[in-house]
């Protein structure tokens, strides 16, 4: 294993099925409740936000075993997981990424892992257990499907254009209108909403899609993701200097040519006091 030159041990092949390992296990213990949602019992924190007994038993699972393995590291998690570290980097947890779906039986959710160091998203990894996918990738680690390396993505084609959108529950109705409707009439390509902003990035990774939009998500919906990504030469729109890890966050990623296109949408949202 790598060392920088405070004696911390830096993101390497050496840590990868480490993280991988404990996505996994995360997931299968979030498998296991799936299994029995007749007698899970679900608490709701907002208008459909909720969250489950598997959340916070997955979160519980992973805080413990990343605090073992990398004992110097901060971590932050969506169920309130918040250790203080020594090392700079920072574990950005979602325990089950697409809570909604899981409740309600759907196969579009994921435990999600990311690291976070010098203010920007490093390393991800993102297990979705019953959809079988393991991604991981980020920073000297290439991207990988199923441990497999990841194909080149294709070039942005209009004719045939796709992006994913998430758009939270906290979003005005206008602006939810004016993103449909952007896609729909100026860009005229098409989208879909699968509610997990993990797997909307794995489609964009896996170019089931080109791109991905969201009003809403929060740092640990995307912080395993956007690395994986930049491995596969996609970007974001986020100035991460001047976001927090509580911040709320309204921005695209895809190819260049992608958040070209989606770039005024995201001006008139922000210059609409949205």
């Amino acid at each position: 294993m790598a060392i920088d030159v405070d004696g911390f041990p830096l993101p390497d092949s050496d840590m990868v099925p480490q993280v991988e390992e404990i996505a996994f296990r995360a997931g299968e213990i979030a498998l296991a409740h799936f299994r029995s949602l007749a007698s899970l019992s679900v608490e709701q924190k907002g208008h459909l936000d909720l969250v489950t007994i598997a959340d916070a038993e997955v979160e519980r699972f992973v805080v413990t075993r990343l605090r073992a393995a990398f004992p110097n590291d901060g971590i932050y998690g969506e169920e309130g997981g918040d250790v203080t570290g020594a090392s700079g980097r920072v574990w950005v947890i979602d325990p089950i990424d697409g809570t909604f779906n899981f409740v309600r039986g759907g196969q579009n959710w994921a435990v999600s892992i990311g690291l976070y160091e010098d203010r920007r998203p490093k390393f991800g990894v993102i297990y979705a257990p019953v959809r079988n996918l393991l991604l991981t990738g980020g920073g000297t680690i290439e991207a990988r499907l199923n441990r497999e390396p990841l194909a080149p993505l294709p070039a942005f084609n209009m004719s045939c254009g796709s992006t994913g959108i998430g758009l939270h529950p906290s979003t005005a109705t206008k602006d939810r209108l004016e993103v449909v409707r952007f896609i729909s009439d100026d860009l005229r390509i098409n989208f879909r909403c699968c509610g997990s902003s993990a797997i909307s990035i794995v489609e964009v990774a896996t170019g089931e899609t080109d791109g991905y939009v969201a009003l809403g998500d929060s740092t640990w919906d995307v912080m395993a993701g956007l690395p994986i990504l930049e491995k596969l030469g996609r970007s974001d729109t986020i100035e991460w200097d001047r976001i927090g890890l509580d911040d709320k966050l309204r921005f695209a990623c895809g190819s260049e040519e992608f958040l070209e296109l989606v770039l005024p949408l995201l001006q008139r949202l922000d210059s609409s006091g949205a």
